[in-house]
Order: structure tokens, then sequence, then C-alpha cells
């Protein structure tokens, strides 16, 4: 059967070579908890339960056979590259390597923490995990290891980013930059360094009287100055002096009073600088708030940046991101809560055009990839935690992959059938959701997709699958097909089956490293798919 989705014939071997990936070992595990934070097969999107050693076996395993600065390595690649999913997972396997009994691993692990823990919310995390797993134990963290690190992390910070992240973030998990400056000992290394620990300690009061009549240096008179429009900010009830020091200090929501963020000027401020991702996830509240009104010069600043392609470069955007934004705002309410809007026509315009211009920031794999949708019911379904409807994300996945992978066959199966999908680089949302759903539909046979391939003669790098069945309710495994095609071809073939409504069910488990079950969808799903492609978990 001819596919209009074939866009080159060089089959070449995989680059891993012939035969069936080998079972499930610790590194793998390990590889999959630090991405999604379960060692087994499955991955639930928005599904964050608390990282606990009962996920960690592999991680255990690895450093009693004395592997630890491998494990470091491992988690320096997750949390670095954007490879992890959710990031609790490497702050835990941090912690567990930095009490380990391995001098090497607890060095390795100390001397990791600044890559790893980036901002002040990662390292309070960090040293919650310590904490949790310090319980029921004698001994207390606090040991010269971790003081040492700590005060480093302070300390190697460039001085005006320090006072931005720590009046940004001040707490979390229960601890605050007082209780780590005070328990860490920490000496600070420069002057400026030095300020910030003291407006962090002793409050803005000590820190006036104390650099009042000093010679300081250039850059302590940068962060003071910084430092007291904070001040400024903090004990003012002008609304234009507010938003005057916003623009000129460029500070950020978390920085302001809660009394500030009922004025709609200032949301009007704050919209102009703020990360285009927290922008597509607040337009819906803007819009109810009327802080964005139909033809209003804010609406249409705010459009012009949605839409602006060097700023979705830049912000590194995902057409799955701005696909569950629109939809979510088309809805006219929000997923969760009573908040609603009348969607703006303009804003939809803008966020339509954004999705097509952020597929310009999608890197390909560089695989052979064979995505099936399967339409033996109905895809009217909606993908649970989202407004997204299950033809439409199978529409945009199918999309994602026949406009970033120049090898990609798009198919449409159900009882009995193979449907050739017209799907082009060049068309829109709309009319790829109408090619999948014209077919007729039956029952569900999910190894169609990989028979077609194999009696086709086509090696397939990655099977992607998506169903809306629940994956429990499929009965023929496709892990049997897979493994024929790989023989036949003698590729290290993949798949992923994707339950677009499954909520934690999957296929029969499996040792097969090559196979992942996807629970609902959500831009993690993407990053898991991309991982598995490339032989990281």
């Amino acid at each position: 059967m001819e596919l209009s989705r074939s866009t080159t014939s060089n089959h070449t071997q995989n680059s891993a070579g012939g035969g069936c990936p080998s079972e499930v070992d610790d590194k793998t595990r390990l590889c999959r908890f630090l991405c999604y934070g379960s060692e087994g097969h499955v991955y639930t999107a928005r599904e964050e339960g608390r990282t606990s050693m009962e996920n960690a076996g592999a991680l255990l395993s690895m450093l009693q056979e004395g592997r630890g600065t491998e494990v470091v390595e491992e988690i320096k690649r997750f949390a670095q590259d954007g490879r992890a999913v959710r990031l609790g997972p490497s702050f835990f396997a941090l912690a567990l390597c930095s009490q380990h009994s391995e001098l090497k691993t607890r060095q390795a692990a100390f001397k990791a923490l600044k890559e790893v823990c980036r901002d002040p919310a990662h390292l309070f995390c960090f040293i919650q995990f310590k904490k949790e797993l310090k319980e029921g134990m004698k001994c207390g963290i606090w040991g010269r290891a971790l003081r040492k690190a700590v005060s480093d992390w302070y300390n190697e910070q460039d001085a005006l980013s320090l006072a931005a992240a720590v009046t940004r973030c001040k707490q979390r998990e229960g601890w605050s930059h007082q209780d780590l400056l005070r328990l860490s000992h920490t000496k600070p290394a420069k002057d400026a360094i030095a300020l910030i620990s003291k407006y962090v300690t002793k409050g803005w009061k000590e820190v006036q009287v104390a650099y009042a009549d000093k010679e300081n240096s250039e850059e302590v008179v940068k962060v003071l100055s910084y430092l007291e429009v904070v001040e400024k900010v903090k004990h003012s009830c002008d609304e234009t002096e507010v938003i005057t020091l916003m623009e000129e200090h460029k500070l950020e929501r978390e920085q302001l009073l809660t009394d500030h963020l009922k004025s709609k000027q200032v949301w009007r401020a704050l919209l102009k600088e703020m990360p285009l991702h927290a922008v597509l996830r607040i337009v819906g509240k803007m819009t109810a708030n009327k802080v964005l009104e139909p033809g209003s010069s804010e609406t249409q600043t705010v459009c012009d940046r949605i839409q602006n392609e060097t700023a979705l470069k830049k912000a590194k955007i995902h057409p799955f991101s701005i696909l569950l934004a629109s939809e979510n705002y088309k809805r006219g309410q929000g997923y969760q809560g009573k908040t609603k809007w009348e969607p703006d026509s303009n804003i939809l315009i803008a966020m339509d055009s954004a999705f097509y211009k952020s597929f310009l920031n999608m890197e390909p794999v560089g695989k052979r990839f064979v995505v099936a949708v399967d339409v033996s019911t109905s895809l009217s379904s909606i993908v649970p935690g989202t407004s997204v409807s299950t033809a439409v994300a199978a529409a945009a996945i199918t999309m994602i992959f026949a406009r970033t992978e120049s090898d990609t066959h798009v198919l449409a199966y159900s009882e009995g059938a193979m449907v050739p999908c017209s799907i082009s680089a060049d068309m829109t949302l709309a009319e790829t959701t109408m090619e999948l759903v014209k077919i007729p539909s039956g029952s569900t046979d999910c190894t169609l997709p990989i028979t077609w391939a194999t009696e086709s003669g086509k090696s397939v790098d990655v099977f992607i699958i998506l169903t809306n069945n629940p994956l429990w309710t499929i009965s023929a495994s496709p892990v049997e097909t897979l493994k024929k095609h790989r023989q036949v071809f003698g590729a290290n073939s993949k798949l992923v089956m994707c339950g677009l409504t499954s909520i934690g069910h999957a296929i029969a488990d499996t040792e097969d490293s090559g196979l992942i079950s996807i629970c609902g969808f959500d831009l993690g799903a993407l990053s898991v798919i991309r991982s598995l492609a490339e032989d990281l978990i």
C-alpha cells in the first residue's frame, strides 16, 4: 500500500545493530527514573507523585555495585539537557548519592550540585530530600561536605543574579535562604555576596545601616540599588511608581505584593516581559479579568509576542504546548476552577499562527518512524487533564513527526484494514484531523501497523501507535509482531503504545527495553518518545 508521507527511501540498517533490544537493565531503569520518575515502561501524563525509595531500586543497586559516579553523570545529563520530564527524581537521586557510603560518590554528587540545582527552588528540593532520607537516623544532614557545597552554591553565583533569585524565590519545601545560609555557615567569598547574605539573614534596615557610609565597589553599589528597588516596591501603594520600577529593573510577579496583583495596569506591565510559556498559561485568566480586552493595544502586544518567530525560538516553545494552551483558551473556561472568559478572536488567530511557526523549533531525531492512528472507535473523547479531543491530539502528533522527521509514514488502521493517510507537511491541523476522522471504524488490532511495515519491506526504527482505547483492553499484544519485524530486518526497532484516554493502565508487563507505554498525553510524552528513539531510556 502506497503512503503519501514517505519522503525518503534510504532505509539503511539501524546504527545500533541488528536484533532485539536487550532486556531492561539497571542503567535503563535508572534513566527511566531520571526521565519520568518510574523505573517501569509506563509513562503516565501529568502524574506528579512524590519521589520515594520505592521507585529507585535500580539506583540503589548501582550504588551498591560501586557505580555511584556513573549515576551522578546520568543525573547531570538528564537535568542539564532538558531530557527530564520531571526534575524531582534528579534531585532525589543526587541527594541519595550525596549520602552514600562511598567517598567518590559523595564527592561527585556535591560537585554536581550547582549544575543540577540551577535555581533556589531546586536547591530547596534537594535539601528536603536529604532531610527525608536521613529521617530515623541519629546523625543530621549538615556535615562539612554539605556545608561547603551549599556555601559554594551561593558564592559562585553572579551577585546581581543571586539578588534577583533570592528575592523571587524566598522559600520552598519548608526551607528558606536564611535557613541555608545559617546552617551552612556560609562565609561570603566577596563583598556583594556578603551584602546579599546580610540582607537575607538580617533584613534591609541592617543593610542600610551597615552600608550607608562605606566606600562600596561598583558591584556592591549595583546590588544595593537593586535591593533598594525591591524594598521600595514592597512598601509602595502607588501603582504608577510600582510599574515604573518594574519596567526599569525587570522585576517579576514573585517580587510583588498580592495587593499589586489586583491592578490591571500592573498585570499589563508584567505581560510585556513575562516568559512566553507563562503568558500562554495565563492568557485565559487575563481575558477573564479584563486585563486583555478586545481591540486594546495590550492585547495586540500580546498577540505580537505570541506569534513572533524569534521569541518562539528563544523560549523553545513546542507546538504541542501551544495546542494545549490554544484549545484551553478556545474552551473559555479553566480546566480547574470557576474562571470563565469570552475567547478573543485575535488571540486565537495569534495562537494558531504560533502553532505552525513553532515547528521551526523542532530538531529531528533522524530515525525512521511509523505513526499509526487507531480509528476503530470514535476519536471524539478528550485527552484526560486537557481540553484537547483525541482526534486533534492524534492529528497534532502525526503533524509533529510528519513535519520534523524526513522518513515518516502515517497510517490509519481499524478492523483488519490499513488505510493510507494523505498527511503532507503543508497541511493544517484541521485538514489533518479531517483526514483521520473520515475513515470507517471497526475493532482494534495494534499489530496491523507493524505487520504492514514488515510485509511492505520497510525497516522501522520507532513505531508510535495512538489509540483511543484504554491500553489494558487491547487483546492482541504487538510485542511478538515487533520481535518478528526486528528479526526480518535485523533492526533495533522500538514501540511506543499511546493510550490517549488511558489513566495508568498499560499493556502486559514486559522486560523488553524497546517498549514504552504512554497513558494519556502531554508535552512530556513527546520528550519520552524522543529519549527512547535516541536510546537514552
